[in-house]
């Protein structure tokens, strides 16, 4: 079965890498030097927290959205 995440990227203008993180899976975040890597990266790391889940399919967290306040 394929499923499908969203991810969050954001730029770090300290470390000079993409940071990607995978909302509503614990543990999926990861970083590149560029969005190619990053993807890559993603993909591993949404792999190696999925396998958490060997056989308990329906504990994956289920990510329902995000929401922008004006503060």
């Amino acid at each position: 079965m394929t499923r499908s995440f969203t991810t969050y990227v954001e730029w770090d203008p300290e470390t000079f890498l993409y940071v990607g993180t995978v909302p509503g899976l614990p543990g999926a975040h990861t970083q590149g030097a560029s969005l190619d890597v990053l993807k890559t990266n993603l993909e591993e790391v949404v792999s190696l927290c999925l396998s958490e889940y060997a056989g308990n399919a329906n504990e994956i967290p289920r990510f329902v959205g995000l929401q922008e306040r004006v503060c």
